[in-house]
């Protein structure tokens, strides 16, 4: 089969190749093959593609890139908990193998407190650019055929109800009754964050870098949403210009763009008692001076929280899943038009993530065959039944 590989990560000079590997084979009653379709690319695929600094599996050189899959069950196991046609996505993180780390023997590996866990796709586990992979029934979600356009979205949905179900917890500390969402930033992340704000019932506005006739732009204000143009001419020249101009508290905010300055910038205009959830980060080595006293004060005085949040559960995939439905509904075609750049395979090694305004997707297999593969697959399962 063809996969997207790292090449010769531990030799110090990696490249990126299209490659011909051996089909994976089940070898557990629990396990699963899935045939993939698509893939999806975040920011993580561009500095793994771009800085080459993923993690192969231990004893090997070369990782399989790609962690937003979905795919279409092709062989299940008797024990799996799946059957063949079954459509599906798969949950990125792996437990660690510490005994003294509660969460990952709880089910709970995105709070692993070892940092010793595993990721397929980024570290120490191949991932899903392939056109087959194998994995247990218990780290794959099923998908509804009706998301079947949609579902290599989960994965990065699953972030943002996450960092949600972790935003209702804390705040049982308090009688919170949210009115607005602030969102620094229009990526896929952002984006998908705002639309969940506005589903949730909140006047959502959005700060970044896009200008105000960019699809970003649109794509926010079609779920209802204010856009500010971080910066613009004419404009407040700073987030907390921003706040100050249209008078309003931000009773949560979630930072996506991982400009570490504009976190400690949403700290200073965040409403009392509210959430900051920081949600990205880049790998640069920024220095910052801010006012620490007046800062610390407001957090102290005003109750304010600050959290961050990295990866996600089964209960956050699945909860996903129906928040996905529901976009689609309220919004139909939105979700289509989040997903800017289509590509095959043979594409990957040469791209260059500046020509994707926001979302790419690599389809293993062509779109307009997807449906018909689910049906056939299942067709076939069912006839081999009886």
């Amino acid at each position: 089969m063809k996969a997207i590989r790292l090449k010769d990560l531990r030799q110090g000079n990696p490249s990126i190749r299209l490659e011909t590997i051996n089909n994976p084979l089940l070898s557990h009653p629990q396990e699963v093959i899935v045939k993939v379709l698509a893939v999806g690319l975040d920011g993580t695929d561009k500095e793994i593609l771009q800085e080459k600094y993923g993690v192969p599996p231990l004893g090997e050189d070369d990782l399989t890139t790609g962690h937003e899959s979905l795919g279409v069950v092709a062989e299940a196991g008797a024990e799996s908990g799946f059957t063949v046609g079954d459509l599906v996505t798969a949950i990125v993180r792996r437990p660690c193998k510490n005994l003294v780390c509660v969460n990952c023997r709880n089910g709970r590996a995105d709070f692993c407190q070892t940092g010793e866990y595993v990721e397929r796709g980024i570290r120490g586990a191949h991932g899903f650019l392939s056109e087959f992979y194998k994995e247990e029934g218990r780290y794959l979600v099923q998908v509804p055929t009706e998301l079947l356009k949609h579902g290599m979205l989960a994965e990065p949905q699953s972030i943002v109800e996450k960092v949600w179900d972790q935003v209702l917890r804390i705040q049982q500390r308090l009688i919170w009754e949210p009115q607005t969402a602030l969102i620094l930033g229009s990526g896929p992340l952002g984006l998908l964050a705002a639309m969940t704000c506005r589903l949730l019932g909140l006047d959502v506005y959005v700060w970044s870098m896009s200008p105000p006739e960019s699809l970003q732009a649109q794509l926010v204000k079609d779920t209802g949403g204010i856009y500010q143009q971080a910066g613009a001419a004419g404009g407040p020249e700073t987030l907390t210009a921003y706040a100050k101009a249209i008078n309003k508290p931000f009773d949560l905010i979630l930072e996506c763009t991982g400009y570490s300055p504009l976190a400690f910038e949403a700290m200073s205009i965040l409403a009392p008692n509210g959430v900051l959830a920081l949600l990205g980060v880049t790998p640069a080595d920024r220095k910052l001076e801010i006012g620490s006293d007046k800062l610390n004060h407001s957090m102290v005085l005003e109750n304010k929280c600050v959290m961050g949040s990295v990866n996600a559960s089964r209960k956050d995939f699945e909860t996903a899943i129906y928040r996905l439905q529901q976009m689609e509904k309220q919004v139909p075609g939105w979700l289509d038009r989040l997903v800017t750049n289509r590509m095959k395979l043979e594409d990957v090694p040469q791209l260059d993530f500046k020509t994707i305004p926001i979302k790419a997707v690599v389809d293993i297999v062509p779109v307009e065959q997807w449906s018909s593969l689910v049906k056939q697959t299942k067709e076939v399962a069912y006839s081999f039944s009886v």
